[in-house]
């Protein structure tokens, strides 16, 4: 169990949701004293692998070689900013 002030409920907002999107609960302190708990509201979903398979394969990507994605992406460069100055 975490601990945040109430000085840095408005410092660390960040962490707080981080914490809280991560199913974590922190204890809240105010003058040294704990005076309540932050617990979030929802559950996680839980990963589906067949389901994410189905979609990727929904996608149909094409199979590329690494060398023909390298080959692609200077394509694009040169496309995009013209003749490297070197």
């Amino acid at each position: 169990m975490q601990y945040i002030t109430t000085t840095e409920l408005r410092t660390k907002s960040s962490k707080l949701v981080k914490t809280l999107k991560g199913g974590g609960t922190l204890r809240l302190i105010h003058r040294s004293k704990v005076i309540g708990q932050i617990m979030p509201i929802y559950e996680p979903k839980p990963f589906d692998a067949k389901k994410f398979e189905k979609l990727v394969k929904n996608l149909k990507l094409p199979k590329t070689t690494y060398a023909q994605r390298e080959k692609i992406y200077r394509a694009h460069l040169m496309k995009k900013y013209g003749k490297g100055l070197s």
